[in-house]
This record gives structure tokens, sequence and C-alpha cells, in this order.
């Protein structure tokens, strides 16, 4: 299984839920995106250009594309219910900061009335991954084509996409409103997600290429001026993905040890004591606190969410755990994302499935109260508030086109959306933070952007900060750049992770 915003780019789009309570998506299937196919017959072999046919395309507009920038993409695949996924690629006028799947592309083809590019990489002993595109028409900033993906040799994927420039926002400078006052990077793998306490910032990071991630402390007791204090990593367990703490007990998401705890007594010197399960590997991919819970999202081997009880910080003791039914078992049921704890509910972030609402007050027992969902769900972040007698939550996907729900849950069972936020479609929301009435929202490639939702059903955006810059190294090689990861904890500032900048700190707006 992949997971999209921290693993590599999907390979299977995502199929749309079964069943829907919102009729509007974040996707509205146009149909084929181009003319052009893919064959799987022919000699040509699976991925070489000559196994698209592009009659049909429209090859002299194909002049009009502009040949050095970053591109983001949505792929459809092809059938009769198609399934989406979201992508990048860079080009340069030479060739040299070419990117397409995560690295250069082993073959390029960019002419006057063609454009094809083509990756081919050894993902395993014995599994040879190739991913192509050419295009078939370019309309103002947009390039239209086709995609096919191949494993050793067979053809397992294909379908159509669109392709769209990235550029700022329209009338929009670096920043409105939130003021940098330090950035500091971070050296190990591609930094994703942070908590920060005892005046020490904690910074996980996944693999990247062939570089592990780990974690990394900063002291930022001198918010403008961080001090590196540590890094930590294991050889063969370093996917960190998500953080959390409580007391002198440090939590991080592992892919192979599920859920870690490190000792911070010394909050400069964090020390590994153990992982749970013991003796068993499961993917845990975040974490969460409220008071004395800790909440694990595990997508894999089985998606559920186990439940801590953490009133001794540094040995939690298993509670329970929460499952779909069926998920596993049915890939249209998704897996926990990502999940938050309010007043004995646990609102889950449970993927194609959408955002689930399970009852935890008794969490050897925890009974599912009702959902939400829409065509072509991804539904992976979440911020619950009270306002006066109404439970407020505010859900997010990320894919192609994801944007900001705002929802009344104050009846479990028939959550309705009351508001909405959203910018262009060519980027994603990740993750985002309520205090104080407003919502703080790591928006990828539109970087930070400060929302007052004091009315809910009006998002309305107070401050904003770019983030993304696409002179950094390594930009253009994902669908899920920039801003990423963040926490506002109440002193005063906001800490904010950028997938290639690191930890970036501002004063609250």
């Amino acid at each position: 299984m992949s997971l999209a915003g921290c693993r590599p780019e999907e390979e299977a789009p995502t199929p749309p839920p079964t069943n829907t309570t919102d009729a509007r998506g974040d996707w509205t299937d146009p149909g084929r995106y181009a003319a052009c196919t893919v064959s799987n017959t022919g000699t040509a072999a699976c991925g070489e250009l000559e196994s698209f046919n592009l009659t049909g395309c429209d090859k002299a507009s194909l002049g009009n594309m502009p040949r050095d920038g970053i591109y983001t993409l949505v792929y459809r695949s092809e059938g009769s219910t198609p399934g989406i996924s979201a992508g990048s690629f860079r080009v340069s006028a030479d060739g040299t900061q070419d990117f397409y799947r995560g690295g250069k592309p082993a073959l390029r083809r960019v002419e006057p009335e063609l454009f094809y590019l083509s990756n081919s990489r050894q993902t395993s002993a014995t599994v040879n991954q190739r991913d192509a595109i050419v295009g078939c028409r370019v309309e103002g900033p947009r390039l239209y084509g086709c995609y096919v993906n191949c494993r050793n040799g067979q053809l397992t994927g294909r379908g159509t996409f669109l392709a769209e420039q990235w550029r700022p926002r329209a009338g929009e400078a670096e920043a409105s409103g939130l003021r940098r006052v330090s950035e500091s990077f971070v050296e190990q793998g591609l930094p994703v997600d942070i908590y920060v306490t005892q005046g020490h910032a904690y910074v996980v990071s996944v693999r990247h290429g062939t570089e592990g991630g780990g974690l990394t402390v900063f002291d930022v007791s001198d918010k403008s001026a961080p001090v590196l204090e540590k890094t930590f990593t294991l050889p063969t367990d370093n996917y960190w993905n998500g953080v959390w703490a409580k007391g002198n007990a440090l939590y991080v998401a592992s892919a192979s040890s599920g859920l870690m705890v490190f000792d911070i007594t010394r909050p400069a010197e964090p020390q590994l004591l153990r992982s749970y399960p013991a003796g068993g590997t499961i993917d845990v991919h975040t974490v969460f606190v409220e008071g004395e819970r800790l909440y694990a999202m595990s997508p894999e081997p089985t998606p559920k969410t186990l439940i801590f009880d953490i009133r001794e910080p540094l040995m939690p003791a298993l509670l329970g755990e929460y499952a779909e039914a069926e998920a596993g078992a049915d890939a249209r049921l998704g897996f926990p994302h990502d999940a938050l704890a309010y007043e004995g509910r646990l609102y889950i972030n449970h993927w194609s499935a959408g955002f689930l609402i399970v009852d935890v007050s008794d969490p050897g027992q925890p009974k599912k109260l009702g959902g939400y969902t829409y065509p072509y769900a991804t539904s992976h972040a979440t911020a619950v508030g009270k306002y006066g007698e109404r439970l407020i939550a505010f859900e997010g996907g990320e894919n192609w086109g994801a944007h900001l729900r705002v929802l009344d849950v104050s009846d479990p069972a028939s959550p309705r959306r009351i508001g909405e936020y959203a910018l262009e479609p060519n980027a994603s929301i990740h993750n985002m933070v309520l205090k104080d009435g407003k919502l703080y929202v790591a928006y990828y490639h539109h970087g930070v952007r400060v929302l007052d939702v004091t009315t809910p059903e009006s998002p309305r955006e107070v401050a904003y900060y770019n983030t993304f810059r696409e002179t950094d190294p390594g930009r253009g090689q994902s669908f899920y750049e920039g801003a990423i990861g963040m926490r506002v904890p109440g002193d005063g500032y906001v800490y904010v992770i950028d997938t290639s900048r690191g930890l970036l700190i501002f004063p609250e707006p």
C-alpha cells in the first residue's frame, strides 16, 4: 500500500467510495483527458514512445508548452470506474534538471511537436519499474496526454492525465501577515512533521531516495537562532512520519517498528526505550495524544487505530483498537491516515472511506457513531472545536483538487457540510491546527495559510507565507512538496516544516 503525501507517488489510483454523503467531491470526472491511447500489443516494449498511439492528438500545440518549469498532474486511470492519483515532473531547457517519478528520466524526448518522459528504476532485486508520459495537446498552461506504468516489462496501469505548470498565485507576494524569524535546514531524509516541547523542536523525517530519515532535535529557546542539538536514525528503520510528546516521553510513528518511545528527560538527548507492539512489525503512520490517551494510526498490515493508556508516559499500555469493518479486505475503504481525539470521540481520516466519528469513551469497545465522505475521497487531516452549542470539524483531503470542508458534527450520525475553502486544484492541503479562532493550514505548494474561522461557515484568509521556491534543490520530484508539517504550541510562535527548507518559525499573526 502506498500512502500519498509521505510515500512515493502512487502507481495505483485511488478508487472512489461505494457510498457518499456529499455529491461534491474534490475531483469531478471529465472523461478521458486526451485522444491518445496505450497499446499492450505489438513490438514496442512497455513504456517506449512507440507504444503510444498519438493519432488524433494536436501535436502542433505541444510547441506552446513551456519547456522549463515544475508541473503537477492528475492521472485518470482507464476503466468504467476510473481512479485518480497525483504526480509531478520537472523539465528544464537543457535537461539537467529533469525529474519524473522521483528521479531523472532514463529517456527524454522534448521536441516542437513531441513531449515524452520515461523513468526506469530498480525498486528491488527482482523488480524493475518503468513509467512514461506523452503529451497529446496543450491548452493554455495545461498539458494533456497519456501515461503508462510497467513492472518487469508488463503493463500494470494506463490512462490519461492533465498537467499544469506550477506558478505562484496571481497577485501574491512572498508573505502577508506572517514574518519568518528563522529557517533551519534538516539534513536527513525528507522532513515531514514536528512537535515542540521543553524548549526543543523534534522533527521527524522519512526516507528520500537513498537517504534515510530519522529524528532531528533543535533547541528553539531563541526562535531567531535555533541550535541543532542531535540527530538520530537507525540503519533499516528510518521512515518516521509522525511525532508527539507527553511529559518526558516522545512518541514517534515508524513504518517498521510501530510506536517508538523516546525518553526526553534530557531534551537535547532523546533515548530510545522501546517500540510497540513488542516483537511485532506494523506500520504506524501518525500519532495523536489527548490527555492520558495516545492514538496510533496504522495502515498496515491491518488498517486500525491503536489506543494506549499513557498515565505513565514512558510505558504505554494498550487499551484497545478500532478497525473499520472490512477495511483491508476492501481497498475502497482505505486506512486510518490520521486522527484527532476530542471529548471522548475520535475523528479518523480514513482516506477513501472518508471522515469517521468513533466513540472511544470505552477504549476496549470503540463504537462508530457516523461518518462523512464524498466522491474520490482522500480524507487526510482534521481539526475540531466547539462553537457555542455546535461542534465543528475542519476536514481536508490530500490529492489533486483536495480542499477544506467545514462540517457541523454536533449530531455525529448526520454530519453536515456548512462551508468550504479551496485554492487552485493543482496543490493539496496536508496538515492543519485550530487555535483561538484561527485555522493554520500547511498547504504544500501554497505554503502556510491562516484562516479566520470565528464564523466557521465562511473561512477567511488573514495571512499567508509562500514557503515553496522552485529553485530549491529537488523541487519537482513529487506532488507532495512544500509546507507539510505544523505546530502552534501556544508559545506565541508557529512552527512549520517545509519538505525542502526544513524548519521555519513565525510569530503568531
